[in-house]
């Protein structure tokens, strides 16, 4: 038997079955729009749900300042740093990045603690990047239009994140 083959033999045996199972774990349906343009559903607590632009060249996740001013009136959103970046037309704009408590991909996939830059007016939620690696390794599928994620969180308490009241 090749070295290579005994090696992932022995990889695999070794590894354990969370480890295994947290590999492309969660499948996200994605809706195509113009063909070339692709949203999967979410929610950002403190806000609801939200139709993500998916955006694999995009480096950060993006969301406007209507959602900004929301989040920061629940306290859900934290100012981290000013970030420059070049733009798709080639000009350069310099945004604020916030830290918001979750966003899930999906109903199924939640990321805690998610950086994102505030871009002027009222643009669309884009899911860039800097959150797609943090469920890598993933798939982008275009036939069937979908997204198969890793290591996502499967469960969120809802009332800690604004998604829903306590009862009294």
């Amino acid at each position: 038997m090749p070295r290579f083959a005994c090696l992932l033999l022995l990889l695999l045996v070794g590894a354990t079955p969370s480890a295994i199972a947290g590999q492309f774990g969660t499948t996200v349906e994605m809706q195509a729009k113009n063909g070339a343009t692709f949203y999967v559903p979410g929610l950002i607590t403190g806000l609801g749900a939200v139709d993500w632009m998916v955006d694999t060249g995009s480096g950060y996740m993006t969301i406007n300042e209507e959602i900004l001013a929301l989040l920061k009136g629940n306290g859900q959103a934290r100012f981290v740093k000013h970030l420059r970046g070049r733009l798709a037309d080639g000009s350069e704009l310099v945004v604020p990045v916030y830290s918001i408590d979750a966003i899930s991909i999906g109903d199924a996939c939640w990321l805690r603690d998610v950086e994102v830059a505030v871009f002027p007016g009222n643009t669309r939620p884009i899911l860039g990047l800097n959150a797609l690696q943090r469920t890598a390794p993933f798939i982008f599928s275009f036939e069937p239009p979908r997204l198969v994620l890793s290591h996502c969180d499967r469960a969120i308490d809802a009332v800690s994140t604004g998604l829903a009241t306590p009862h009294e």
